[in-house]
């Protein structure tokens, strides 16, 4: 008899960070020791989180594989299964389907220069390859990361983001929205495109890795684009469509292309390629 693929791992919550008031991040162990130690994955994957009775949802891995021993998601609630998981607490059993999708070719980047603009929710897709490529920093050159939300309260990762700033080998530009400051606030006003032309890294020798709302992405693009940067050279991840994750219900087709099958990274000049409706 064939093996369920819609059969979920069983994974317990160990710990729970509330990010921002409608974000939470958890991370997860499994159940079973022997499907603990059977398990990989790699950056840019992601998984199916099931709360059980209620359906589930779709978000990428957060934690990077180089974190042994557990997995860690990043949600807002935003509908009944993410308002589910929301209410669950230590403890609790959450299911889980993954990885699926394809990488982040981090071994293709090594020797270059990493920039990491992110906007938002957008940032637990990147903290996964960001966190990755920071545990093995000596394989870079230099990483700078752009990272905006509309106010300080919907800034994500906070004691990472201070971590990040206080280490001398990355550079850390935050940014809220105008209005979105508070008296203490001490980083960037504005939006993030107009952040990174201000900021305007170098595209010499360089990878540029973009996640944030559509919008931003739209601006963004032809901020990299006047600072150099070439198609090739810049990834993102396309994740708004996927269900199932393996390409069955077909949901997240675009041309022939399968996000969840296919992406959900893909390269600028790939994105190019596909039909404009998406």
């Amino acid at each position: 008899m064939s093996e369920n693929i819609y059969k979920p791992y069983l994974m317990e919550i160990v710990n729970i960070v509330e990010e921002t008031p409608d974000v939470r991040t958890f991370r997860l162990k499994f159940k079973n020791n022997e499907e603990a130690e059977k398990f990989s994955f790699k950056a840019g994957q992601f998984g199916e989180y099931s709360v059980f009775g209620e359906g589930e949802s779709t978000f990428c891995v957060a934690s990077s594989p180089t974190r042994k021993g557990y997995i860690e998601c990043t949600f807002r609630k935003a509908g009944r299964v993410t308002n589910s998981l929301a209410n669950l607490e230590i403890g609790d059993t959450v299911g889980f389907r993954g990885p699926y999708g394809n990488t982040f070719p981090i071994e293709e980047w090594e020797g270059k220069n990493l920039l990491y603009i992110a906007g938002g929710i957008a940032l637990p897709p990147m903290r996964c390859v960001i966190w990755n490529t920071i545990d093995l920093r000596e394989k870079y050159k230099d990483i700078t990361i752009v990272y905006g939300a509309r106010t300080v309260s919907d800034l994500v990762y906070k004691d990472e983001l201070k971590e990040w700033e206080d280490r001398p080998d990355i550079k850390l530009i935050t940014t809220v929205d105008p209005g979105g400051q508070t008296p203490e606030w001490r980083g960037e006003i504005g939006f993030v495109p107009m952040v990174l032309e201000k900021v305007a890294p170098s595209s010499d020798n360089t990878v540029a890795i973009l996640c944030g709302p559509p919008v931003m992405i739209k601006f963004t693009m032809p901020v990299l684009k006047k600072l150099g940067f070439k198609d090739k050279d810049i990834y993102t991840t396309l994740e708004n469509r996927m269900k199932c994750g393996f390409g069955k219900c077909g949901r997240c087709n675009v041309g022939k292309v399968f996000v969840c099958k296919d992406g959900p990274v893909f390269s600028y000049e790939q994105i190019l390629e596909l039909p404009e409706e998406y």
